[in-house]
């Protein structure tokens, strides 16, 4: 089979090579897909920028979800059959023509999701699902922001606090962005590189605080997050993409410091909350967790409740320039590489 390795850090054109591969063979509880598509996570960028602890070493086929058939099936899988269209999480794999997934995480769903709809499901919903309803328990009214929201993520968390009746603030980098963002229903949309988003939220919201923010930028957003804060009210950071802003180590330690430091005192004395989100984490400990969103996801698209969009497709060889969009923090809603 062919698969796209990552062998080289850095720069998106250079980093990555089409080349044969052993086929893997499924074990017991796994099954063997034929991949039609995967999508691209900013944990892709962060692993080809060298960020990604979790990632295998070069060379290594990158990789978190994937929509296609199954192929081969092991003994202990009886939820889905050969043929079946599927999508599913993976741990790495995933820009492969076949990639193994784990009986807990595959999902099967209708021939009419397209393949970008499909993928976005798998990671980037079942994200916002999970923060949203599992983690977060958006009320009716809640004042929910929500940061990088035309993202994948950040799409996705849109529609769920809207579905849950929030009053949403959103921010994004660009007047294009900000006029997706009203479409996507979002009252109070923010570019962030015209205004500082605290003092616009708080101009709004007054005394009265948010009642959750949820932030993939990490760094000195996350100081601002907390202060805007209400009683009751809690930060939910999912990611650091703050960090491929900068190329050396004392930069990127610097992004560390401007997340802050805080004590549990604070917590209590203020009745705020910080909680910290790794879904791949997520996934391995707790699969029959996600197993149950990921049902929810697809029920709720299937009634158009949800609705993912797709900002971008690509072909595998144009995988670099996929990469590149990503990175560019340009792109609104999900990324899809077809084979």
């Amino acid at each position: 089979m062919n698969a796209a390795y990552l062998i080289k850090y850095g720069n998106a054109e250079k980093a990555f090579e089409i080349r044969e591969a052993d086929k893997p063979q499924p074990n017991p509880n796994q099954v063997l897909i034929k991949v039609e598509a995967f999508g691209l996570n900013f944990a892709d960028v962060m692993a080809r920028l060298g960020l990604y602890k979790a990632a295998p070493s070069l060379p290594a086929i990158l990789g978190y979800d994937v929509v296609g058939k199954i192929e081969a099936i092991g003994a202990q899988v009886n939820h889905v059959k050969l043929g079946d269209r599927v999508i599913a999480l993976t741990k790495f794999g995933g820009y492969a023509e076949f990639a193994l997934a784990d009986n807990e995480v595959v999902y099967k769903i209708p021939t009419s999701f397209s393949a970008g709809v499909a993928v976005a499901l798998a990671t980037q919903y079942s994200t916002a699902y999970f923060l949203s309803h599992n983690m977060a328990n958006l009320q009716e009214n809640d004042t929910v922001l929500i940061h990088a929201a035309a993202g994948g993520v950040g799409t996705a968390l849109v529609q769920m606090a809207l579905y849950k009746k929030c009053i949403v603030f959103g921010t994004c980098g660009s007047q294009e962005k900000v006029a997706y963002l009203k479409k996507n229903g979002v009252q109070y949309p923010i570019n962030y590189r015209k205004n500082d988003f605290e003092e616009v939220v708080r101009k709004l919201i007054k005394k009265k605080g948010l009642d959750a923010v949820f932030d993939p930028v990490g760094g000195k957003s996350v100081k601002k997050d907390f202060r805007l804060l209400g009683a009751g009210g809690r930060v939910f950071s999912f990611g650091v993409s703050s960090m491929n802003q900068t190329k050396t180590i004392f930069g990127k330690l610097r992004v560390l410091w401007q997340f802050g430091l805080y004590h549990p005192l604070q917590f209590l004395t203020a009745s705020k909350g910080m909680i910290g989100i790794n879904m791949l984490k997520v996934a391995e400990e707790n699969p029959e967790k996600i197993s149950k969103v990921m049902q929810e996801v697809i029920r709720l698209t299937e009634e158009s409740i949800l609705t993912p969009h797709v900002g971008g497709e690509y072909q595998v060889e144009q995988l670099a320039e996929a990469h590149a969009l990503l990175e560019s923090r340009k792109s609104m809603g999900k990324i899809v590489v077809n084979w």
